[in-house]
């Protein structure tokens, strides 16, 4: 009976999968193409970008067309809020059309993408590579998320990597993997003059790069044809532009109009922290269409709703979280012989995390010669004063060490328990050292750890 019981349940799992199998068929079929078919398809569709054709270009319009067909249907729902934008910008600089499916390859058309080595955006600016075309960025905002910003940068880098190679593939290459690796392929390969030809030579993800716009070209020109369909296409409501030159409070500013915030941040995802920071001049503020009229009539007072919510708190984050630029200038330090991030850091008062992250570090390692960013508060003066307001007199301690106390300087999420035990003291006599009435210490307040 045991075993009568184990198989009419292992008959009914089976059941289940070929049922839910078929359910799937019938609802997403997917249509047999030949390898032929597909070759005369590409044949059609090229312009003058060149979509080569093999074994290796066919295995990624399988993916997309077969594998995974939910991430093709997400891209063309967003087909109609990105691609005019991309058009228009390729056509402003008189660039093949066909080249707006490199986002695609890119970020998979989210604006708002970030990937493992900081390149951000549609078009995935490093930070560097985006302050050469004009994209600036910093902890409350980042040009390189603004889709009609990103969009003519790229469009400009596009256009310089094809006039070094001649090659749009080339050129493509280049976009991934940046123009002297391209070089240095070319160069390793005899000097070939042609994708395909250095391919072997090229970085393993580059390789698989081209033959990806390839094949995100033919899936989108082909999708009807492979029975891909978007389930709901994404459009952003009609939009006109106001301009902002001071601190805003977006959430503030969307709860007086009634508007749905994420509408909101949708037409502005280069606001990374849902506020613009004091001292911007003339930023473009897209709101909805309908409600021009609402804000021109009711500027004074929405403006300076706006402009008294969250500043404080979101200035103490922008100045305490690691990496954070606000407020600092930069600094380079040539590293010598002996030096560590530790000293280094200790030596200008900010965080081994800080170094790390201005540099994109992944660990400790540095070399003697190396350039590093290290940002530091300015010089403290009438106009500064407030980037100090964290450190100052009214919210720290003001007890001075004696000559061979050591100190400790509170950084943010530290507790007075956290420090009294790294120091191996009681709260007690942490308390006393620093004549503390109570347990709330605040980032950057300096307290001594040792009485010797």
């Amino acid at each position: 009976m045991k075993v009568m019981r184990q198989l009419v349940t292992v008959w009914m799992i089976c059941w289940s999968l070929v049922t839910y199998s078929q359910h799937q068929l019938r609802y997403d079929p997917i249509p047999d193409v030949t390898y032929e078919e597909v070759g005369d398809r590409l044949s059609c569709i090229e312009g003058e970008v060149p979509l080569n054709y093999n074994d290796k270009v066919k295995s990624f319009i399988d993916y997309f067309t077969i594998r995974d067909r939910p991430y093709t249907r997400g891209v063309l729902a967003k087909l109609d809020i990105y691609f005019p934008i991309f058009e228009e910008a390729l056509e402003r600089y008189g660039l093949p059309d066909e080249l707006k499916y490199l986002s695609i390859v890119e970020s998979g058309l989210r604006p708002n993408a970030i990937s493992r080595a900081n390149a951000v955006g549609l078009w995935q600016f490093v930070s560097s590579t985006g302050r050469m075309y004009g994209l600036q960025s910093d902890w409350y905002l980042d040009d390189r998320m603004d889709p009609y910003a990103s969009s003519d940068a790229a469009a400009r880098h596009l256009r310089d990597l094809y006039s070094m190679f001649g090659d749009w593939e080339l050129a493509l290459a280049a976009y991934n993997c940046g123009p002297g690796n391209v070089r240095k392929a070319i160069r390793r390969s005899g000097y070939q003059q042609h994708f395909w030809d250095i391919y072997n030579y090229l970085p393993r993800e580059t390789r698989s790069y081209v033959p990806q716009f390839v094949a995100v070209l033919y899936a989108v020109n082909y999708a009807a044809e492979h029975n891909l369909f978007p389930d709901k296409t994404e459009l952003l409501p009609r939009y006109d532009t106001v301009m902002v030159s001071q601190y805003f409070h977006l959430e503030t500013f969307a709860n007086q109009l009634n508007v749905c915030l994420d509408d909101l941040l949708d037409m502005n995802p280069n606001i990374k922290r849902g506020a613009i920071p004091e001292g911007t001049k003339d930023f473009v503020l897209r709101v909805p269409e309908d409600l021009k009229s609402q804000i021109s009539e009711n500027r004074s007072m929405l403006y300076d709703t706006a402009g008294k919510v969250g500043r404080e708190h979101l200035d103490y984050l922008a100045r305490n979280t690691p990496g954070s630029t606000y407020g600092r200038v930069r600094q380079i330090y040539r590293v010598r012989s002996g030096d560590v991030l530790g000293t280094i850091a200790q030596r200008y008062h900010v965080r081994v995390s800080d170094i790390r992250s201005w540099n994109n570090l992944s660990g400790n390692i540095i070399r003697v010669g190396q350039n590093l960013n290290i940002w530091v508060m300015p010089t403290y003066n009438s106009s500064t004063k407030d980037l100090y307001v964290t450190t100052s007199a009214r919210d720290v301690n003001t007890v001075v060490p004696k000559p061979g106390q050591k100190v400790h300087h509170v950084q943010p999420g530290d507790t007075l328990w956290e420090i009294a035990k790294k120091a191996d003291v009681s709260i007690d006599k942490l308390k006393s050292l620093n004549n503390l009435s109570s347990n709330t210490i605040k980032p950057g307040q300096q307290l001594i750890i040792s009485s010797k």
